[in-house]
């Protein structure tokens, strides 16, 4: 059978012509570049961020290379997750592209091509036509059509183009089958770093410090290279595991949102071993800039100040026990539990606490802070503020004998009270080791076998002594 060579010459057309469509496609990128319809945004206490975003874009059927703009530059390309929600698509490669357009990266690409600058005399400007040659810090040397080798200012030229391989945006470029041509709603996650959040409390305490009132704040930090506009943020408060955490180093501005009502915008809930706080709206977090938000209020709460000598700062090493010597001032602690009966019972971000009162004019002043750590509910907080002025304690060995099988040390701590006030201090003793008390004024609380505690009262302008025996198993 004889075949015509027009049928020949049609079908190799046809080919042809559906070659160079396929090869079309492939070489005009699909550009996703659009804001995202839906967006989720995890932020977690160590530089670590989880992005969850939807857009909708065309998909031809086949193979698609797609261009999707404004992921955060801090992307963890290795966490990547990609799929359609309307069809079948399939990820044959990936590629993060990080290139950033700036004014050396378009030099680079421009040398040894033609350019269009301007020469400047005074108020005039000189068209200059010629071959960039090379550039340093503002200057660029260029041959004009004449040969001529003219030094000119960079910020007197024209390009033609943005040279090809530069983006404005960081971009993820993929390489995707999909099995049919339609509109596709692709989901894609992913890890960033440059993002943390930090809790921040205030305390309000009353005129005798057994109350308190405590604003709670999270600050939200976005270094991530990118903003998440109208974004759903969920906080995660715990101490996740990570085998790699990259860093990024960015100054910050600053946002403030204040509640305007005294309930909590926030809704716990538990997540695996940690604790996560979902804000009851979006709210957009900016490129470069920290958010704060308010966490919760509440007022009321009982609290007991506490004043502790505790010796810790002093201690030499001397056989089976520490010991040390010296006026020493007193902590002043803030005591109270986070329960639900103490109008708390929420677990507790770890952060910084800050106190405050109210002075004799009703101005609240500062009076310490403290740092906490992650703090479950029916948890008992105790909060550093500072060294109490009008109240020292002085402790002195009296006494020691080698026994034995013992060690044996007899101390006296002298504490004295400058305040009009009758109050009760506790004093810690830090030890170790097999041990046991054989004499003392003061009935003792074993709180550990490494803590020691007695608390002593102390009459207004008075002083108190507390004296014991301790001994201390020879080894």
């Amino acid at each position: 059978m004889k075949i015509d060579n027009r049928v020949i010459i049609g079908l190799l057309v046809v080919v042809l012509v559906s070659l160079v469509l396929s090869s079309t496609l492939l070489n005009k990128p699909v550009l996703v570049d659009t804001e995202a319809s839906d967006l989720e945004v995890t932020v977690y206490n160590s530089n670590l961020g989880v992005v969850k975003e939807y857009r909708d874009t065309f998909l031809h059927k086949g193979l698609n290379d797609v261009l999707y703009k404004g992921v955060a530059s801090g992307i963890d390309t290795t966490s990547v997750k990609l799929k359609s929600l309307d069809g079948v698509i399939d990820v044959w490669e990936q590629n993060y592209r990080y290139d950033l357009v700036n004014m050396q990266k378009i030099l680079e690409k421009y040398i040894d091509h033609e350019i269009t600058a301007y020469q400047v005399y005074g108020d005039k400007k000189e068209l200059v036509e010629g071959t960039l040659l090379s550039f340093s810090g503002n200057q660029i040397i260029l041959q004009d059509l004449e040969g001529n080798i003219k030094t000119l200012s960079t910020n007197n030229f024209v390009l033609p183009e943005l040279p090809e391989g530069l983006i404005t945006k960081p971009t993820l470029e993929w390489l995707i089958e999909a099995d049919e041509e339609r509109n596709h709603t692709l989901e894609l996650s992913y890890m960033t770093s440059g993002m943390s959040w930090r809790a921040d409390y205030v305390l309000v305490t009353n005129e005798d410090d057994t109350m308190l009132d405590l604003n709670g704040w999270v600050t939200v930090t976005n270094n991530a290279g990118t903003t998440f506009r109208d974004a759903s943020l969920k906080l995660v408060a715990g101490d996740v595991n990570r085998v790699w955490a990259p860093s990024v180093h960015a100054d910050a501005l600053y946002a403030a949102e204040v509640s305007k009502s005294g309930m909590s915008q926030f809704a716990e809930e538990s997540l695996f071993e940690y604790h996560m706080y979902d804000l009851q709206r979006k709210t957009t977090l900016r490129d470069r800039e920290q958010k704060q938000v308010s966490l919760l209020e509440s007022s009321g709460v009982d609290v007991e100040k506490e004043y502790v000598y505790d010796d810790i700062r002093g201690w030499w090493w001397y056989g089976s026990s520490y010991s040390s010597t010296g006026d020493k001032k007193i902590d002043v602690m803030l005591n109270f539990i986070n329960s639900e009966e103490n109008n708390l019972g929420i677990p507790l971000p770890a952060g910084i606490m800050r106190v405050f009162k109210e002075d004799s004019g009703g101005k609240l002043q500062f009076i310490g802070e403290d740092s906490i750590d992650h703090t479950p509910k029916d948890e008992t907080l105790r909060i550093f503020v500072g060294q109490a002025f009008d109240i020292v304690g002085e402790r002195k060995q009296m006494d020691f004998n080698l026994l034995s099988q013992w060690y044996e040390y007899t101390w006296e701590v002298e504490l004295r009270n400058h305040k009009d006030e009758d109050i009760t201090v506790t004093v810690v003793e830090r030890t170790g080791g097999d041990w046991n008390i054989v004499q003392e004024n003061v009935d003792h609380v074993k709180e550990s076998n490494n803590v020691i505690k007695w608390r002593v009262p102390v009459k207004a302008n008075d002083e108190a002594k507390l004296t014991y025996t301790i001994r201390y198993k020879r080894y």
